[in-house]
């Protein structure tokens, strides 16, 4: 199926952008475009001039969501699309990098460790720290207390620990997870500030870490859900977890996406379902009833290869009983990324690299109605709410 996105094009309204201020009041999605990277005849490939990358600033408190700002601020879209995180205020947000463009030769993309924060109460909105973290650093996340900060360095088996006060980060030190090859992905707080989830994609496997002040340890237990876990969400309660299981993506297989549940004692895996290849982006709805996961579906191959898609696949799990079914399905953009949800649950949004836009779905009457491609003018690489 030929799916065409100019065809969903928004009025030109929604996608007007606002150098200024951010609204005075308004319920904000967070956007990482990776401007650096693009995917060329399958390869991922440094581009030839690019514009900065940057932070998109989205209000989403009515549809159509509206652009309203952007922020220069290095951005990444390899890792797993987390790598923004955004506080519960949304007075400010911290946003990782984990690749850039050599200096030395500008065509080639080598591993960044760059950490930014932003003040989303400036006018306009503006970097106000820069602080490394470790090679590759990918998913940033901070505890539900706000005083502690967590970056998955999927290039060297760590993670990055930060003390957080005062709305500025200050470096803790590292912790080992593994070596290089285990890919350290995507981290969560669990709602008591003393556990976090890891997913280790070159590991297979989920790790449990524990917080004391500022000291991160690794506990001997480890999760199971699948072939190379990737991205992974918590729902709102704190009970259930969600993981993206790449699997043989690269070969063109399945992916599949597993549940956790954390009211176990230890937590354990509890229910795994198959999805179109390459799930990178998954996310529990609001109230914790659905997953949304994108899946790539070979939309970042090479034409004339016999896995190629023109267009990357949205599933709607629903969770009952520590279960998932799916219920809805949709056509996306290619090399799509991360996914949230408005605050009511009722607007889905897709990114996608290629499309360079949030592919945006509302949720009707059991079914999933594209509404049109917001245009945020560059690569949506990784996406976050202050919202479950």
């Amino acid at each position: 199926m030929k799916r065409t996105l100019a065809a969903w094009s928004l009025a030109a309204g929604a996608a007007a952008l606002f150098g200024a201020a951010r609204p005075a009041a308004a319920d904000l999605v967070v956007v990482a475009l990776d401007n650096h990277s693009t995917n060329v005849n399958g390869t991922l490939t440094a581009a030839k001039n690019p514009p900065p990358d940057a932070v998109a600033i989205v209000d989403v408190a009515h549809f159509p969501p509206k652009l309203v700002a952007t922020v220069e601020a290095p951005t990444s879209v390899v890792g797993a699309p987390t790598s923004i995180w955004i506080a519960p205020d949304e007075s400010w947000l911290i946003v990782t990098s984990a690749s850039k463009i050599d200096p030395q030769d500008p065509g080639k993309i080598v591993e960044n460790n760059q950490v930014s924060v932003i003040d989303l109460k400036a006018s306009p909105p503006k970097v106000v720290q820069t602080i490394a973290a470790g090679k590759g650093a990918n998913e940033i996340s901070v505890s539900p207390e706000g005083n502690i900060a967590l970056v998955a360095n999927r290039a060297e088996g760590t993670v990055s620990v930060f003390a957080v006060n005062d709305k500025r980060l200050t470096s803790a030190g590292k912790v080992s997870v593994g070596d290089a090859k285990s890919l350290p992905s995507s981290v969560k707080f669990l709602p008591d500030s003393e556990t976090a989830l890891l997913t280790r994609y070159g590991d297979n496997s989920v790790a449990v870490l524990k917080i004391e002040a500022a000291k991160v340890t690794v506990a001997p237990h480890k999760i199971i859900t699948g072939v190379n876990p990737y991205t992974m969400d918590i729902n709102r309660d704190g009970t259930l977890a969600v993981v993206g299981n790449m699997g043989g993506g690269a070969t063109g297989d399945i992916g599949t996406v597993s549940l956790i549940d954390l009211t176990r004692d230890p937590p354990g895996t509890v229910d795994t379902v198959a999805v179109p290849a390459s799930p990178e982006g998954v996310k529990f709805s609001p109230d914790g009833r659905f997953v949304a996961v994108a899946s790539v579906e070979g939309s970042t191959r090479p034409p004339d290869s016999p896995l190629f898609h023109d267009h990357g696949r949205l599933w709607l799990l629903r969770v009952a009983d520590k279960r998932l079914k799916s219920v809805a399905e949709a056509p996306v953009g290619r090399w799509s990324q991360g996914i949230v949800f408005s605050k009511d649950g009722r607007t889905i949004m897709v990114e996608s690299m290629i499309d360079r836009g949030l592919d945006l779905f509302r949720w009707q009457g059991g079914r999933l109605v594209g509404e049109g491609t917001l245009d945020l003018k560059g690569g949506a690489a990784a996406g976050r709410t202050a919202w479950p």
